[in-house]
């Protein structure tokens, strides 16, 4: 039996650190602008290249914690694809349930400017199918793009047979805005509901971070976990909440550091440890990949793990809301 089995894209990301000079590069924090010289030379200070996609991430992530993974995802049968698999099987993620289609693999042009994230993600044809489930403890079900509706609905219909599967869901930017209401039938067969602030904000239909977990946990899930980048984490049971702030850090990159977070609260979950110890294996693996370009080098082991908590056990601080 498998511990986890993630579900979502998997991509090839390529990422060009690039320093703002305030000519050729430069930043408008205000208006989130990030302008390029047009037809101009650029330089790269740094550049890397890594396997990505939420589900990707988090599935390499556990395994390194010492879970035993698979992951239900889509590669072309091509050299990025394959070389996908090959990443996977090197982690110890085990690939019976990914499936090689007709078509390129997704990919991804990470543009990182002050720490901050520039994604110019390339299109691909899809046609998510879920394969036959081998058993499992729990499914972490997440970011998918045009025609999830269709796996999703082949997932509802699984989970109503298997009621036991703990399931997580960290649904992407494209669900919410182009499906928000099917991610609405989801969440009654969801105990753990992972979100950004923006997303949180979007699915409830409120501006307010305690109401919106509030509101997310009538519908029908456990925990609700809203990230807000620099500001930390919250999350809620419906009859608690707890805040956690962010490790303060100068990042390489941002790239990866919400699955990372999940990552590291998943961790928690599946050894049966409370919100608390969640909330701070969440921030422990997310401030481990921020100091790294690329969203998987940065992942922790358990010894890894465990030293960040000796090293930065003073100020995981959560406190109750």
């Amino acid at each position: 039996m498998f511990d986890i089995i993630t579900i979502g894209d998997s991509t090839i990301d390529t990422f060009l650190d690039l320093e703002a000079d305030g000519h050729v590069v430069s930043v408008n924090k205000k208006k989130k602008e990030l302008t390029l010289g047009y037809g101009a030379k650029i330089s790269i200070d740094d550049t890397a290249q890594s396997v990505g996609g939420n589900a990707a991430n988090v599935a390499v992530g556990l395994a390194r914690l010492g879970h035993k993974t698979s992951i239900v995802t889509e590669l072309g049968d091509d050299i990025n694809g394959h070389m996908i698999a090959d990443h996977f099987k090197s982690e110890h993620v085990d690939t019976s349930l990914t499936r090689f289609v007709p078509h390129d693999t997704r990919y991804s042009v990470v543009l990182n400017v002050l720490g901050e994230r520039t994604i110019l993600s390339g299109k691909s044809k899809r046609n998510y199918v879920l394969p036959p489930l081998k058993p499992t403890q729990a499914i972490y079900y997440t970011s998918l793009g045009h025609t999830f509706e269709k796996l999703q609905t082949q997932l509802i219909k699984y989970l109503t047979k298997h009621p036991e599967i703990f399931v997580a869901m960290n649904p992407g930017s494209y669900q919410i805005a182009h499906g928000k209401e099917e991610i609405l039938k989801m969440i009654p067969y969801t105990d753990l509901l992972l979100l950004n602030k923006e997303e949180a904000y979007a699915l409830s239909g409120l501006n307010n971070e305690k109401k919106a977990i509030e509101r997310l946990c009538t519908l029908g899930t456990d925990i609700v976990v809203i990230t807000d980048g620099d500001r930390g984490a919250t999350a809620g049971d419906g009859q608690a909440q707890y805040h956690i702030n962010a490790l303060e850090t100068n990042p390489v990159g941002k790239t990866g550091a919400g699955d990372a977070f999940s990552t590291g609260f998943l961790h928690a979950i599946l050894q049966s440890q409370d919100i608390i110890t969640a909330l701070q294996n969440g921030i422990l693996s997310a401030n481990s990949v921020m100091g790294h370009l690329g969203a998987q080098i940065g992942l922790l082991t358990k010894s890894k793990l465990k030293a960040a908590r000796k090293k930065y056990g003073s100020k995981l601080v959560v406190k109750k809301i």
